[in-house]
C-alpha cells in the first residue's frame, strides 16, 4: 500500500495560481493575480469554505491555459475542487446557458461565480475600461448573473406602495 501525498495547502494553492498567472494582466491592464485576490476573498466573506477558496484561487487557471487540465487532474487537490474549478471554466465555443447550467448542477460552484462576477462588475474596475469594452462586459456579467438566479428582484408596485 503506498501513502497518500499531503493535498496541497491553501497558501500553496494561492502560490501557484500567482505564479501560474505571473505575465498575465487584466482588461484594465492590472496584474491578473489581484482579480484572484478578490475572488477568493469575496468566497471567504460569502462563508465559502477552504475548498471553495481553493477553487477560487485556480478559477481561470484551466480557461485561461495558466495551468492545463492534466495538471488540475493531477494536482494534490481534494477531488471537489478540481470539480468546482472545472464547474466555474467556461469551454470553448460553450454558450452561456449550457455554461450556467453547469455551475448550478455542481454543488458549491455557484458562490464562486457570485465572487468572480462581483469582482468583473465592479464599477471602479469597469470605469477604466474603453466604452464599447465596458458596455460588453456589462450586458454579459448581466446576463450570467441572471441565468444564474443572482439578479435582485426588483419590487413589484404593490410592494412599493
Amino acid at each position: 500500500m503506498t501513502a497518500s501525498r499531503a493535498q496541497l495547502t491553501l497558501t500553496e494553492v494561492e502560490a501557484i495560481a500567482r505564479e501560474a498567472h505571473a505575465a498575465q494582466r487584466d482588461k484594465a491592464g492590472r496584474p491578473y493575480s489581484e482579480h484572484l485576490a478578490a475572488v477568493a476573498e469575496g468566497v471567504r466573506a460569502r462563508g465559502g469554505s477552504d475548498e471553495q477558496i481553493a477553487a477560487a484561487w485556480l478559477h481561470d487557471a484551466v480557461e485561461d491555459d495558466a495551468l492545463s487540465e492534466q495538471w488540475l487532474a493531477g494536482a494534490a487537490l481534494p477531488q471537489k475542487v478540481k470539480d468546482l474549478v472545472l464547474a466555474v471554466t467556461k469551454r470553448d465555443g460553450e454558450d452561456l446557458p449550457a455554461y450556467s447550467r453547469r455551475i448550478l448542477a455542481t454543488p458549491g460552484a455557484l458562490l464562486i461565480k457570485e465572487a468572480d462576477l462581483a469582482h468583473n462588475a465592479d464599477p471602479a474596475r469597469l470605469a477604466v475600461l474603453e466604452p464599447a469594452t465596458r458596455t460588453r462586459l456589462t450586458e454579459k456579467y448581466a446576463l450570467v448573473r441572471e441565468l444564474l438566479g443572482l439578479t435582485v428582484p426588483q419590487p413589484s408596485a404593490e410592494q412599493r406602495d
